[in-house]
């Protein structure tokens, strides 16, 4: 199963990554529950203005989402699941439905 995961990611005052979310996931899980993860996008963080900095007054917008994709070994959901609660990081997630799952449903 795939699942889209947005992670909480802080940035710094040139909008800027400042830590690196999915690490924190990575301490969460045991080997062989990924089977594999692809950098999908950043969500620009909102203090950033058109001067391409934050602006100091704007400091406390610099958190941001970094959405990642993860394909999760077959009957290991429920352990990523836990990963991503227990990581602190993770915003929201969502299962991704295949195109092999879609075309099992039609006739």
């Amino acid at each position: 199963m795939k699942y889209r995961v947005v992670f909480r990611e802080r940035s710094n005052r040139m909008g800027e990554r400042a830590d690196n979310p999915p690490s924190y996931l990575d301490t969460e899980l045991e080997d062989g529950v990924v089977l594999d993860s692809a950098f999908v996008g950043r969500l620009e963080p909102p203090s950033v203005h058109s001067s391409d900095r934050a602006e100091e007054d704007d400091a406390f917008l610099s958190l941001s989402g970094e959405i990642w994709e993860y394909d999760v070994a077959e009957g290991r959901d429920r352990e990523f699941k836990d990963a991503l609660q227990n990581s602190g990081m993770v915003i929201e997630f969502e299962p991704l439905e295949s195109k092999r799952n879609l075309s099992a449903g039609s006739t």
